[in-house]
């Protein structure tokens, strides 16, 4: 199962060490900064992040249920990673705005995953 889902694996990783580490050293990374850039980041790292679960489990996508399943795993990663950012550092806080980006990422996702997988079947 973790081969199968070694992409995913990677990508929580890499969300994981972006949540936690210091924001100094996030900021010393060269992006354009702009007001709300980093809701946007939200909804890109878990849009792409369920993307790609949706991609590595499409096989077994065969009810709602497993979908809805699917769905939920980068919501919670999400909610807990927001509480640790909490809790363990000391110049991130967690926020209910940064989750609700990071569910319309996971929503828009979804979207396009059923849109496509619609469309292939016609």
């Amino acid at each position: 199962m973790i081969r199968k889902n070694i992409l995913s694996i990677s990508t929580a990783l890499a969300i994981l060490y972006l949540s936690l580490a210091s924001s100094e050293a996030l900021n010393r990374i060269p992006v354009l900064h702009f007001p709300g850039e980093d809701k946007i980041v939200h909804f890109i790292m878990y849009s792409f992040f369920t993307g790609v679960l949706l991609y590595e489990n499409r096989k077994r996508i065969e009810t709602w249920y497993r979908l809805i399943i699917i769905a939920l795993i980068p919501f919670f990663f999400g909610a807990l990673l927001e509480l640790l950012q909490s809790w363990l550092t000391t110049s991130r806080t967690g926020s209910i705005f940064d989750l609700l980006f990071n569910l319309s990422g996971i929503l828009f996702s979804v979207i396009i995953y059923l849109l496509a997988k619609n469309t292939s079947r016609e």
